[in-house]
């Protein structure tokens, strides 16, 4: 199957996934299990990335920029606007990629190859709508919640190592209050949405169409984890282009 057949083959998907549930208490019921599965566990290795991210950041940035021209907050200022404009909603969608989108690709691709999809569709049950709409939307909802948290963590990262002496404290924070933009918040937000609707519905259209057996689905879950990367990266040069230039 070429690549223009596989482009309609998901937009199709898409189509049978976005249809109004027919149980709305079973379709919150799963959402619900779905936010809690793709957020609460994915809070640990937010905080752990975020945290050394932000450490790493103003380590780098006071090395790199010994220059007596430039203030002394400035390594908080540079550490404050890479975070909030590409670490907590690109870098961190890119790792979630890896793990909720491998997660979900590997779910709905072993429900295909135990016939547990052909299962619902003989019992009259939209298997799209019931399976993915839940899991997209969860993941949707959820990812900006992440990414606001993973701000915070990783400026507050940045500050923990300025106690080591590589910065004083109070200019660190001088340097990520100094030209604050709010707009680089909300800009982050939005990619969050784009990049979360991404991995989750690549990652579904790629377990449900995963026939054979359990090699299938581990390759399911590369090409998932893969594309959905890749779409990100183009998808967020087209929006920095729009939100931001």
């Amino acid at each position: 199957m070429n690549g223009i057949e596989k482009i309609g083959q998901y937009f199709l998907l898409m189509g049978r996934v976005f249809r109004v549930p027919d149980r709305w208490r079973m379709f919150w019921r799963q959402m619900s299990k779905e936010m809690g599965k793709q957020g609460l566990e994915s809070i640990l290795i937010t905080l752990i990335v975020s945290v050394f991210m932000g450490a790493i950041m103003t380590l780098q940035t006071k090395l790199n920029t010994e220059n007596p021209l430039l203030p002394a907050y400035s390594t908080g200022l540079v550490t404050r606007d890479c975070i909030l404009l590409e670490f907590s909603s690109t870098i961190l969608c890119l790792l979630l990629a890896g793990k909720v989108g491998s997660n979900i690709a590997s779910e709905i691709g072993t429900m295909r190859i135990t016939e547990q999809i052909d299962a619902l569709k003989i019992m009259g049950v939209n298997a799209p709508n019931y399976l993915i709409l839940p899991k997209i939307l969860a993941f949707v909802t959820i990812m900006p919640v992440l990414v606001i948290f993973s701000m915070f963590v990783g400026i507050l990262g940045g500050y923990l190592i300025s106690f080591s002496g590589i910065i004083s404290p109070a200019k660190y924070i001088i340097g990520i209050q100094y030209a604050f933009e709010p707009f680089y918040v909300t800009y982050s937000v939005i990619k969050s949405l784009f990049f979360a609707f991404i991995i989750s519905s690549v990652s579904s259209y790629y377990g449900y169409y995963a026939y054979g057996g359990a090699l299938d689905v581990g390759k399911a879950s590369t090409n998932a984890v893969v594309n959905s990367s890749i779409i990100i990266l183009l998808l967020n040069v087209l929006l920095t282009d729009i939100l931001l230039v």
